[in-house]
């Protein structure tokens, strides 16, 4: 399925969870921005947020999404050097630029995830923060894995539903496990009704289920 597609599940679950949860807009904002990216996620292995065959807008878009997302990293890395980082700024700008590069493919755009996923990591480190900590190790790790292979199980289902409940634990930000869980849940369920369907339960079970 389409990563236009997953991107649009997840943000309907994001206003749904903002709806039910948020306090405030950038609570809110937040809510939208961790179900959308986890409706992606599961696709940092292999290309998917625009088809294979490229209209004029779709070229436009492989380039300049992830270039607004590098541009936008870098502005809040300086920003949260002088003045210290926080949740939402840091969180969207690292889900536009990974939402970017799921529209690539091959040996360099696994590096730039990975490289990402690194970034995350000692960012998890200098906040002491276990849940970026497991999101940046599932960034470095995740776009050397066979396309609809782990990432498309139940089990890193339910690890990332968990660390949405360590970030929720560490930010103080109600939801947000829900958001995050919903969001992942929607992308391997959009998937289980394409032809190819989803290996729930690999490796224990390599039956692939569909429902068309």
């Amino acid at each position: 399925m389409k990563g236009s597609t997953h991107l649009t599940i997840g943000t309907v679950v994001g206003i749904g969870a903002a709806l039910a949860y948020a306090g405030s807009l950038p609570h809110a904002a937040l809510l939208i921005t961790a179900a959308s990216f986890s409706a992606l996620a599961a696709d940092l292995d292999g290309p998917s947020l625009l088809s294979s065959r490229l209209s004029p807008l779709s070229r436009f878009l492989r380039y300049a999404v992830p270039t607004a997302g590098a541009l936008a990293v870098i502005g809040v890395l300086l920003y949260g050097v002088r003045y210290g980082f926080t949740p939402l700024p840091v969180f969207a700008s690292v889900a536009l630029l990974l939402a970017g590069l799921t529209a690539k493919e091959g040996f360099i755009r696994n590096a730039l995830v990975s490289a990402v996923g690194t970034g995350l990591l000692y960012l998890a480190w200098r906040a002491s923060s276990l849940g970026l900590c497991g999101l940046g190790a599932f960034v470095v790790i995740a776009p050397w894995l066979k396309h609809r292979g782990m990432t498309h199980t139940l089990w890193v289902l339910a690890a990332w539903t968990a660390l949405g409940y360590q970030l929720e634990l560490e930010w103080g930000y109600p939801g947000l496990m829900l958001a995050s869980g919903a969001g992942y849940f929607s992308h391997l369920a959009a998937d289980t009704l394409t032809p190819s369907g989803v290996k729930w339960f690999s490796p224990l079970l390599r039956k692939s289920f569909k429902l068309r």
